[in-house]
């Protein structure tokens, strides 16, 4: 067992490290207010091989290994929480089309993902769906060598910023159910499609939002899979995703913490450090720990990717363990800062909604812990 980075992992984390510090964290609180990412911050992201970087070169990638992927969203995310999104959104939209696609389609957009111009988004849930993910009612009509797509995504991160979609519509039957769902990679600026915007608690410059198809044409050639198979070909990508959630918020746990540290040895009350109470630092350290345990799981989870090994419950404990332990770790590091963590000028309220809204998104607790059931009973 060997649980050291490569010198080559550690060179891109320090890099990576210093463009957060630099040009990520000082804006964390402007991007919030404007409610988006900056293209030129996509762009930069893009240059320095960020995105998508564990895909094959004639992609646009560099063959990283998936760990090197968690390194750079783990940093990534400690100075920009909603930043940190689109390396997650481009490695798992990356994998479902270099997979799935014609090779000429996926080509011509991953190049433009991985180079920071283009950004995909994934279309699953609907109105009445939820944790029931199944249970699409989007219908996708043949129309000669086409398809028309009609219905409505809904609760889709980065809706109005996406410039292409992964999609997932009905071309079966409802009484399919799974084995009734095909998806499709389609371009955004697609006539009938529009976009709208909900006002939520957290992860406002990611946005989250519904799509509406009307009678949406899409080329049979842009189905990604096999009709009818989309959705269990591509629900697996979610395993490595979940893996990176898992350090996107632990990173911004680890960021508090660190800063709480450093603030309780500069802090004095009835005459000596913060540092020195232990009703503030056994918290800490228990929190401490928690952080370390999770981030090992979760690094865990792709080595095992990496490896060609199951990881699907690994990825689980890392989906539900992660943004509640991150909520719980920002909200204490607020407390150990008295008044001064509970105004805007501290990135603690901002921290606790951007990490909480992923307690829901991309598969809540409950779900998480019937996956996690479902393989131990199976093991």
């Amino acid at each position: 067992m060997n649980f050291a980075f490569t010198e080559q992992q550690e060179a891109i984390r320090d890099t990576i490290a210093r463009f957060a510090s630099e040009r990520l964290a000082p804006r964390y609180r402007q991007r919030e207010q404007a409610a988006c990412i900056e293209r030129e911050i996509v762009s930069e992201l893009g240059q320095m091989g960020c995105l998508g970087g564990e895909l094959p070169e004639n992609f646009g990638g560099s063959g990283l290994d998936c760990i090197t992927t968690g390194v750079i969203v783990e940093e990534i995310a400690r100075g920009d929480f909603n930043v940190g999104y689109l390396p997650l959104l481009a490695s798992l939209n990356g994998q479902i089309i270099a997979h799935h696609a014609r090779p000429e389609l996926a080509q011509e957009w991953l190049s433009g993902i991985t180079a920071g111009h283009k950004i995909c988004c994934i279309a699953l849930t609907e109105p009445h769906g939820g944790s029931d993910a199944a249970n699409l009612k989007l219908k996708a009509t043949r129309d000669g060598d086409s398809f028309l797509l009609n219905g409505e995504k809904t609760s889709i991160s980065m809706a109005d910023q996406a410039d292409v979609a992964v999609v997932f519509a009905r071309t079966g039957t409802q009484e399919q159910r799974a084995s009734g769902i095909s998806a499709f990679l389609v371009p955004m600026e697609s006539q009938g499609i529009s976009t709208s915007r909900f006002e939520d608690s957290g992860q406002r410059a990611i946005g989250r939002g519904s799509i509406f198809f009307d009678n949406v044409r899409v080329p049979a050639d842009h189905m990604l899979g096999i009709e009818g198979q989309g959705f269990k070909q591509v629900m697996q990508g979610f395993d490595y995703s979940r893996a990176l959630i898992g350090l996107q918020c632990l990173a911004v746990a680890q960021q508090s913490l660190d800063e709480t540290w450093q603030w309780l040895t500069q802090r004095e009350a009835f005459g000596q450090p913060l540092a020195a109470f232990q009703g503030l630092t056994h918290p800490l350290a228990e929190y401490q720990t928690y952080v370390q345990a999770a981030r090992l799981q979760c690094y865990y989870a792709l080595w095992l990717k990496d490896n060609q090994r199951p990881h699907t419950a690994e990825a689980a404990m890392n989906k539900w363990w992660g943004p509640k332990l991150a909520f719980d770790v920002i909200k204490q590091c607020m407390l150990a800062h008295g008044h001064t963590g509970w105004g805007e000028d501290l990135p603690f309220s901002q921290r606790m909604r951007d990490v909480l809204g992923l307690q829901i998104g991309d598969g809540t607790a409950q779900i998480m812990k019937n996956i996690i059931a479902r393989q131990s009973v199976s093991a």
